[in-house]
């Protein structure tokens, strides 16, 4: 311990809320530091409170009331007795005025100073200052002047196809790609309006596109005057610029890349004299290899990224306890030369989203939740838990290990293949799509895959006939024996029928029981052989996936989750089918816009409104041509999933 450095804390309170704070809390709670969380309306009973040794309420459900309010986390902090507030990576973990206030407070800021996180803020400000810094910079314009002409003229002079990027955020929102000059305009204004809204600055930056994109990003740590690298990860696999899958290192990179984006990186850290984990983000040229004169940089998240857990596992190091030393006054826990690479590492983010509707993002109760001992699984829910519509949907991230990329990633196919869920629609097939994706494996990687082979990523595997001789026993009982209302038939197999909904489609299944151990079911054409033996259930001899069961909904862990619905007989004429009459709500959100008029005329396809939810945008639009008959929300109403927006006129009418 140096001069500086004083004792461990005692209690720390952790800004954040859902996996990000139970991460935290697991390497503080091994180290012998208490830890105090704090909550929302919407997370009194989150996992993260029950994790805790003490938990603090901060306001209301939405992240404006609550996890934003810098003046609630100290007062909570202070009220608790803890020493260090340690922000998590989101919200206000690359706040300045907040890291002031804390140490206003008294208390240590587990980050970097105000000043570091200024200077990485604004995009613009940030590359001026890594070009000072002989860092190589994506050729653009980042100058002040905001004046549409102005840009235009930039963009011509950098040579299309470019990218408008927001100075202010990340994302992903505020950024478009522009091809040709006539297309500018338009996506300037749409770019401008998308940075007001998320960020309240619409200030934009002009970069070159790089045609064949690796996003590659370097871990450094600092201690507030020296820096070391931990090393890259690729995070290429990106949907809608968000990163679906990271991996460690980086597939194809040679030694002296490595070396040379690893002492920029270096280089960027000490510019500014940071102390904490950040990330040194790059652009990498792919379309010839990785070479070491074919990167930029792109920008420096001033926090511990979502994606660290792949550094850890390539490194040994555990990231937040080096954050916790570091901010007790400890120098540099290990030196350069003391760091190695030991094998390769992936990271999967798993969420609650309905990938076949545009990864639209998805609420509910999560019924059943069970990870593969095989992976590590950092999350923020439990079984029995909501997806909020106030946060972000991500379940856990799945993360995998090996001693080569080979094996690493197909102990990360079979961590997905093994990993349960119910209750909600999830990404769990796409992410399965991904990790047998033949030239991911072969390590053919860049931003643009997965929208080239989105549609074969993103198709619904099918139920066998196996499957649905399963989903038909669990929904009739018969799995944990035959119950004792059952019936018989004298000398005969007791024989019924059931229905089941999968796919949208109704199915129906004949059951033969021949006893509580044997039943014979046929579906379609198809006979199927279920037998308990051994202790377990087995079709035509093979063993039965696991079966999940809530009410009338039966999730069958089988290619991802294969969901099915036991139809009631007396609820079957209750059943409501499509109205393109209602447009209506597909999750609970915030109505931002409303371009519907009373007597409107409007075409099919048309903008009728605009909801944000799960931190997004979502265009509403008409199902078909016709005349606006009523409008029943405003801009700004909060609305419930299903709830009618607005009305058409009855064809004919």
């Amino acid at each position: 311990m140096n001069a500086g450095a004083r004792a461990m804390f005692e209690r720390i309170l952790i800004a954040n809320r859902g996996e990000i704070a139970c991460r935290i809390m697991r390497t503080a709670r091994a180290m012998g530091v208490e830890v105090v969380a704090v909550y929302s309306d919407a997370d009194r009973d989150a996992a993260h409170v029950a994790l805790a040794d003490r938990a603090v309420w901060i306001g209301g459900a939405a992240p404006a009331e609550s996890y934003l309010r810098g003046e609630a986390l100290i007062a909570a902090a202070l009220e608790a007795g803890a020493e260090a507030i340690h922000p998590g990576y989101g919200f206000l973990s690359e706040n300045p005025d907040f890291v002031e206030a804390v140490a206003a407070a008294g208390l240590v800021f587990i980050g970097p100073s105000a000043r570091a996180i200024r200077a990485m803020g604004l995009k613009d400000a940030a590359k001026v200052l890594m070009e000072q810094a002989g860092v190589p910079v994506v050729p653009g314009y980042h100058g002040a002047n905001q004046d549409p002409e102005h840009l235009a003229g930039a963009a011509e002079a950098i040579g299309y196809p470019v990218l408008i990027k927001a100075v202010a955020g990340g994302g992903g929102k505020g950024m478009r790609l522009v091809e040709q000059p006539e297309h500018f305009a338009d996506a300037l204004e749409s770019a401008q309006g998308e940075a007001r809204t998320a960020f309240g600055n619409a200030a934009v930056l002009i970069e070159k596109y790089i045609q064949k994109p690796r996003h590659i990003e370097v871990q450094v740590f600092g201690d507030g005057s020296r820096a070391v690298h931990l090393f890259e990860r690729d995070c290429s696999l990106q949907r809608r610029h968000q990163k679906v899958i990271e991996e460690a290192p980086a597939p194809g990179m040679t030694e002296a890349m490595r070396a040379a984006m690893g002492q920029a990186a270096v280089r960027a850290a000490e510019a500014i004299g940071y102390s904490g984990a950040g990330t040194v983000e790059f652009i990498v040229d792919g379309s010839d290899g990785l070479r070491a004169d074919r990167f930029w940089f792109m920008e420096m998240n001033t926090r511990l990224q979502v994606e660290h857990p792949v550094t850890e596992a390539i490194t040994g190091v555990d990231l937040v306890e080096w954050q916790l030393r570091v901010a007790a006054g400890e120098g540099l826990p290990a030196q350069q030369e003391d760091l190695t690479i030991n094998g390769h590492a992936f990271e999967a983010r798993l969420y609650a989203e309905d990938v076949p509707k545009g990864f639209l993002p998805a609420t509910g109760r999560l019924t059943h939740l069970e990870f593969p001992a095989l992976a590590r699984a950092d999350s923020g829910v439990r079984a029995g838990d909501e997806i909020s519509p106030w946060y972000d949907p991500m379940i856990a991230k799945v993360i995998t290990h090996g001693p080569t990329r080979a094996v690493a990633l197909r102990r990360l196919s079979a961590a997905l293949e093994g990993t349960e869920v119910a209750g909600t629609v999830t990404n769990l097939g796409f992410l399965g799509a991904l990790a047998r994706h033949a030239g991911f494996a072969g390590g053919q990687v860049d931003t643009g895959l997965i929208a080239r082979d989105i549609e074969a990523l993103v198709v619904v595997p099918e139920a066998g006939p196996q499957h649905v001789a399963l989903a038909a026993l669990a929904g009739l009982g018969l799995l944990e024996g035959v119950p004792s209302d059952a019936g018989f038939v004298l000398w005969a197999p007791l024989e019924r029928e059931v229905r089941l909904i999968h796919g949208g489609a109704e199915i129906v299944v004949r059951v033969a029981t021949q006893g509580a151990a044997a039943h014979d079911l046929q579906v379609a054409d198809v006979r199927v052989e279920a037998r308990h033996v051994g202790g377990s259930w087995r079709l035509d001899g093979q063993p039965a996936p696991a079966v999940a069961v809530d009410g009338h909904r039966i999730t069958v862990f089988a290619r991802y989750g294969l969901v099915f619905d036991l139809v009631d007989p007396l609820a079957r004429e209750g059943a409501a089918g499509g109205d393109a009459t209602l447009i209506e709500a597909p999750m609970p959100g915030l109505v931002k816009a409303v371009y519907a008029k009373a007597g409107q005329a409007v075409a099919k396809g048309d903008r009728l409104a605009v909801l944000e939810a799960m931190k997004m945008e979502h265009s509403l639009l008409a199902a078909r041509d016709g005349v606006v008959a009523e409008v029943l929300v405003a801009a700004g109403d909060q609305v419930s999933a299903g709830a009618a927006l607005v009305r058409l006129e009855e064809e004919g009418a």
